[in-house]
């Protein structure tokens, strides 16, 4: 997770708690939402993360098969 997503993160929890003291739903739900954001980017990141390294296995191997025939 990147310090900016730590920060959204952190700034939605912040956000919650405030809007749970204050009686607040909206800014109650809009730390959430903030989050849930965050987490996303995160999973989206870790799910690019594993994508690549696929990636890098299957031409590794093609490598590897290419230099095996010769």
């Amino acid at each position: 997770m990147s310090i900016g997503d730590k920060a959204e993160k952190l700034g939605g929890k912040i956000k919650e708690g405030v809007g749970k003291l204050t009686d607040n739903e909206r800014l109650e739900h809009e730390g959430k939402a903030d989050q849930t954001k965050a987490d996303m980017k995160e999973a989206a990141e870790e799910a690019g993360k594993s994508v690549k390294e696929a990636g890098d296995r299957v031409l590794g191997s093609v490598q590897d098969a290419k230099r095996d025939r010769h």
